[in-house]
């Protein structure tokens, strides 16, 4: 039986279900850059010991997404957010007890593979669903700022809590809070809205058409420069902005508003991404409505080139800092409504979070890499900068791939 969205507002309480859950998991997950310092000083690793870790992490989210994409569509949205969720507790407690980077880095795949239960595979997806087709762009969009919204306090509470407990017991604080995303699931039902000719197909037919289209490889080779600049950032900027800014000024406006450490100016720029990331992401699914999404991608990757390269060339100010964290964090998660989007639109809604799960294994492919390159160069040379270099690179190519993109459904196309 094909079901349609009921007739209701934007805000359905699907949607806002689903941005609880995704605000409390990227809260916890975008506040891992802050740990870097804390951990490495107390055993003394090398950065890229934690990095990796993080890494590793990514990676693992990236591998669990279309994997918690198929469970929710075989045995139901529900039940794979439940299980994403015990597993990112699960991890979270283990890694608190992890005294080697060995250790470490094994337990991270936990927490990526929670991340992926409880992240934007399974969420868009049922956002997706529930949304009226005029509505859906922007509702994704929403859902999409919610991720961000729990970036804006979860690095600045993470550094909050450090000045009372030590890191371990912030990790055991971060996985009570994770496991209480659960008390928003019985709002979180969504119609299954397909065409006939979708709900009759198979998904390994599906997956093999998609695998066939061009536009599909496109979509997915040019999500992993988003991967690459978001998963450098989150985890090294609060430790290159620490060492690599000059010093706050005890008289100026930094400091009268609480701002008195290169450290804590780095968990801030880290909030202030999320904070403006919160009005692009939907803008971005505001724009996606009314734009082709493949020319909008396009223009995203242009701007975060341009506002690397310019961040890299000019000297290194906390007010530069803080410019570059408010352009950058506009540009931030823009990408997710348009590209989840678009997969929508070309291959439908009936495995959207499976299909967008696969695309989505490429944004995590770069963010392992940025992130482990990052701790990589910096113990070789010291320095980040020919991390961020490659970083405006993938970004020129990503604005270039997403061009040719074919934007109409798939089944409307001519052979």
């Amino acid at each position: 039986m094909i079901q349609t969205p009921p007739k209701s507002g934007i805000f359905t309480p699907v949607l806002i279900s689903g941005c609880v859950i995704l605000m409390l998991g990227f809260a916890i997950r975008a506040s891992f850059g802050v740990f870097q310092i804390p951990i490495a000083a107390e055993f003394n690793w090398p950065r890229a010991e934690f990095s990796m870790a993080i890494a590793i992490q990514n990676l693992a989210w990236g591998v669990g997404q279309p994997i918690f994409g198929a469970i929710a569509e075989r045995f139901g949205d529900r039940r794979a957010i439940i299980a994403g969720a015990i597993l990112y507790a699960l991890g979270l407690v283990l890694s608190s007890f992890a005294v080697t980077p060995g250790q470490m880095q094994f337990l991270e795949i936990l927490v990526g593979f929670g991340i992926a239960g409880t992240g934007f595979g399974v969420i868009l997806a049922i956002v997706g669903r529930a949304a009226k087709p005029e509505n859906r762009s922007l509702a994704l969009g929403i859902a999409t700022a919610a991720g961000s919204a729990g970036q804006v306090f979860g690095a600045p509470a993470a550094q909050i809590l450090l000045n009372y407990y030590h890191w371990q017991v912030v990790f055991i604080i971060f996985a009570v809070v994770i496991l209480c995303a659960l008390f928003a699931l019985p709002f979180l039902r969504s119609p299954t809205v397909a065409t006939k000719a979708e709900l009759d197909e198979s998904l390994g037919t599906v997956l093999k058409r998609a695998f066939k289209d061009p536009s599909f490889t496109m979509i997915f080779v040019g999500f992993f420069s988003c991967g690459y600049q978001l998963g450098f950032i989150t985890a090294h900027f609060p430790a290159f902005i620490t060492e690599k800014c000059g010093a706050i000024d005890p008289s100026g406006l930094l400091a009268d508003i609480g701002i008195t450490t290169t450290s804590i100016l780095g968990a801030i720029a880290i909030s202030v991404i999320g904070l403006a990331n919160i009005a692009g992401s939907i803008m971005s699914g505001w724009l996606g409505k009314r734009y082709t999404k493949k020319y909008l991608l396009s223009g995203i990757y242009v701007a975060r080139t341009v506002a690397s390269a310019l961040f890299i060339l000019l000297p290194m100010t906390p007010a530069s800092v803080l410019i570059f964290s408010l352009v950058m964090g506009s540009l931030w998660l823009a990408t997710v409504p348009l590209t989840s989007g678009l997969v929508a639109h070309i291959y439908g809604l009936r495995y959207m979070g499976t299909l967008y799960g696969v695309v989505f294994f490429s944004h995590q492919l770069g963010s392992f890499l940025g992130v482990w390159l990052g701790g990589k160069f910096y113990d070789m040379t010291g320095d980040y900068s020919l991390v961020w270099w490659i970083g405006v690179g993938v970004g020129a190519f990503s604005a270039i791939v997403h061009l040719p993109i074919r934007e109409k459904p798939l089944l409307a196309q001519p052979a």
